[in-house]
């Protein structure tokens, strides 16, 4: 038996190159098949502004595709995985290893080591591209893709509250008192939590105190009549200060920023465990990468030798699948208040680390 957690480097070469081969290959015809169907959808919405034309959709597409790279790499390596065992089944490679002394875990150690490296570029493109495009794109889509605000100073979808009353915003660009607000809907609840009025405006800007709403539409509740108003100042308690805090997405902010943000939070008493279980999950999301070997392992080991091997790859499948829908409901059960943050981000890893490793170990070891 060889002792060596790793086979010859020949053998592990060969092993990481056909895997790295499938990751590229499966990913690019994943996102060059989204993204069309996203800029079909999407076209419509970029030409109905005046001005927009090619340059703006060949701008979405380039904000677009980092985003569809970071969500669907883990699918990718699943896939690839998928692919890789299953070819090296049909051609006898595997036993032909294992005959030579190989362990299914020294027969997987290459697609480990490169779904490993894999991880590692991932949590660096998330942090040096993802969260860039994700602020420009969130900004100019909230704006109507009117235009392109500059990305460290625009948020999109704000949510703020006023004692009981809401702001609720589409856009948010700029810093300190140069704060300026678009798609604004102001809701002023009464006991219980009641609406009482609602006001729309197309733009806000700061007050010094509370925010001014341009051209604003009352409509009260009571007697379902809409008012327009010259202008109307609500908010006063919303500082600069405070919307700095309040105002946070997430997808924007580096691994770093986020850290800092929660920091803040903390500082002012207010609640963090959202913010703190996507921070965790920075770090799991791409670990997910170094599972799907584990788990897609199936398509080319197992007890039975009957030749269904289309059925053991539909099982991986369903286990690398499986684990994304746990992952995506865990972390929003954290996101609720539901789980602790650390447990929301890292509990469905764990959790199929060691269903792969029992399935693995119980059927090949």
């Amino acid at each position: 038996m060889n002792l060596d957690f790793f086979p010859s480097r020949t053998l592990t070469l060969y092993l990481a190159k056909m895997f790295a081969v499938r990751i590229l290959a499966v990913l690019f015809l994943l996102v060059l098949v989204l993204l069309a169907l996203d800029l079909l959808a999407a076209t419509g919405k970029i030409l109905e502004v005046a001005g927009n034309g090619q340059a703006e959709i060949l701008r979405y597409a380039g904000l677009r595709l980092p985003q569809l790279i970071a969500r669907f790499l883990p699918y990718s390596v699943l896939l690839a995985t998928l692919i890789t065992l299953v070819t090296l089944n049909q051609n006898s490679e595997v036993v032909a290893m294992k005959a030579a002394g190989l362990s299914a875990h020294q027969v997987l150690a290459p697609l480990l080591l490169t779904a490993a490296i894999v991880s590692l570029l991932s949590f660096g493109f998330n942090e040096r591209v993802v969260t860039r495009a994700n602020a420009a794109l969130n900004g100019w889509e909230r704006s109507g893709f009117a235009a392109i605000p500059p990305a460290p100073d625009v948020r999109a979808n704000i949510y703020l509250t006023d004692g009981t009353n809401i702001l609720v915003a589409a856009s948010l660009s700029g810093r300190g008192g140069t704060l300026e607000m678009t798609g604004v809907t102001w809701y002023a609840r009464g006991p219980g939590g009641i609406i009482r009025e609602q006001v729309k405006s197309p733009r806000a800007v700061y007050a010094a105190p509370g925010w001014r709403l341009e051209k604003p539409v009352r409509f009260d509740v009571a007697s379902a009549l809409s008012t327009p108003l010259e202008t109307l100042v609500v908010g006063k308690t919303l500082t600069p200060e405070r919307i700095d805090l309040q105002a946070v997405d997430a997808d924007a902010l580096s691994f770093f920023e986020l850290r800092g943000t929660i920091d803040a939070f903390e500082a002012t008493g207010r609640r963090t465990s959202e913010l703190r279980a996507k921070w965790w999950h920075r770090i799991s999301g791409p670990l997910s990468a170094l599972l799907m070997p584990l788990l897609g392992s199936i398509a080319a080991f197992g007890l039975a030798r009957s030749g269904q091997l289309f059925v053991r790859a539909i099982i991986g499948m369903a286990l690398g699948f499986a684990y994304f829908v746990v992952d995506n409901a865990a972390l929003a059960m954290g996101n609720f208040g539901g789980y602790p943050p650390l447990l929301a981000a890292w509990a469905p890893f764990v959790l199929f680390l060691l269903v792969g490793e029992t399935v693995l170990i119980r059927t090949e070891e």
